[in-house]
């Protein structure tokens, strides 16, 4: 056997097991993200059964909106905003909207509870974060008629009254007054 054929002959066998190995590289890789994404879709079934499953920080953006929907329905809104922070700048667009409009409508939803106990106060602030949320998730997606319709009935609960600007000078007691409440009411039906 010549020395030319036996340099082909390993050439061919260094190539195959070449091959081989990055056959194997690739399964394994496959395998791997087979297996994080059962273990996702397991942690967002979970939560979504209303099981409190702990996600780590850097857990896929899909489960990190899913644990934030746990918190919202369960009006633990302290816990979901840093959730919402991280997803609302993600680059992730769809998940972003989902998640200023799920927080938006669980502040909503806890004014609306506090007005029926007739509890002014703690209401006009939720309704105004609430509108924020709808305003951000519109700018994101400007073609989202359900965010469009709640920050209508949003804004028929505490309206936005333009400011007065006051270069500097004093309010006299006069002008302190108020002349209508930011809070109307609770809208009835269509104006």
């Amino acid at each position: 056997m010549s020395i030319e054929r036996r340099r082909t002959g390993r050439l061919v066998i260094l190539s195959s097991v070449a091959v081989l190995v990055i056959g194997l590289a690739g399964a394994l890789w496959f395998g791997a993200r087979l297996h994080a994404e059962r273990a996702d879709n397991a942690t967002i079934a979970a939560l979504a059964a209303g099981q409190e499953v702990a996600v780590s920080p850097d857990a896929a953006p899909e489960v990190l909106f899913a644990r934030l929907h746990f918190f919202t329905y369960r009006d633990r809104l302290d816990e979901a905003q840093p959730l919402l922070n991280r997803l609302a700048v993600d680059g992730n667009r769809p998940l972003a909207v989902a998640s200023l409009y799920d927080m938006a409508n669980a502040r909503l939803r806890l004014a609306i509870d506090h007005l029926g106990t007739n509890d002014i106060d703690p209401a006009i602030p939720l309704v105004r974060l609430a509108k924020d949320g709808y305003r951000r998730a519109l700018t994101l997606d400007p073609g989202f008629w359900d965010a469009k319709y709640n920050l209508d009935i949003a804004m028929r609960l505490v309206r936005d009254f333009p400011q007065i600007d006051v270069d500097g000078e004093e309010i006299p007691p006069e002008a302190a007054k108020r002349l209508w409440t930011d809070l109307p009411g609770l809208p009835q039906g269509l104006p």
